[in-house]
């Protein structure tokens, strides 16, 4: 019996790679068009999950965890403008060439801002870790000169502290996980929309 010289099927790869070879092998356009959905889905996405995470499993977000979900509500607003500015454009025969600019520099500054979200994430996480002092009420010790100033300071101290991590999954808080995803999210968005990714032949 003859046996097969066929070689083994291949098992498919991972999702991130094929995104990866698809940004190498696409055009500016391409690539313009990719980060913007990025930059509009990614921030509502992490709020959509920051949302669950509190009404659903009473995960109660402090004051610097409303901080840091500021910048993805205005990212979401920029994009959403984004959106409505090239439809509004593309009717428009005197405004097209303008179509692409306005896209672009929406984009970098939803990516900006999306950053920013991840900066501030990190120096959360810097606080729960206890690398610095936080720079808020819910963060600083607790003092006082006389037992009525400590009971005042106690009794007007917010419910969630920032220097405690409320949950954390392989050692990593919620803050440290917006450091690293906002970070880079925010880094990708740029490299697509200044097209600085090299394209392949």
């Amino acid at each position: 019996m003859a046996l097969s010289t066929s070689p083994a099927p291949q098992g498919k790869k991972p999702l991130y790679k094929r995104l990866i070879e698809w940004a190498l092998h696409t055009t500016g356009d391409q690539r313009l068009l990719f980060a913007r959905w990025i930059a509009f889905l990614y921030p509502t996405i992490s709020m959509i999950s920051a949302l669950g995470s509190e009404y659903i499993g009473h995960l109660y977000p402090c004051e610097m965890c409303l901080w840091q979900r500021k910048p993805h509500y205005i990212a979401i607003a920029l994009m959403v403008f984004s959106f409505l500015l090239s439809f509004i454009f593309s009717k428009k025969p005197s405004l097209k060439e303008y179509i692409r600019p306005s896209e672009k520099i929406l984009t970098l500054l939803a990516a900006f801002s999306i950053a920013v979200s991840g900066f501030i994430g990190a120096f959360h996480a810097g606080v729960e870790y206890h690398w610095w002092q936080g720079i808020t009420t819910c963060s600083l010790p607790i003092t006082g000169n006389n037992t009525q100033a400590m009971f005042n300071a106690i009794m007007n101290a917010p419910f969630v502290r920032c220097d405690i991590a409320a949950w954390t999954l392989w050692g990593i808080s919620l803050a440290g996980f917006n450091a690293i995803f906002s970070t880079g999210a925010g880094l990708v968005i740029a490299l697509l929309c200044l097209n600085y990714l090299p394209k392949r032949h």
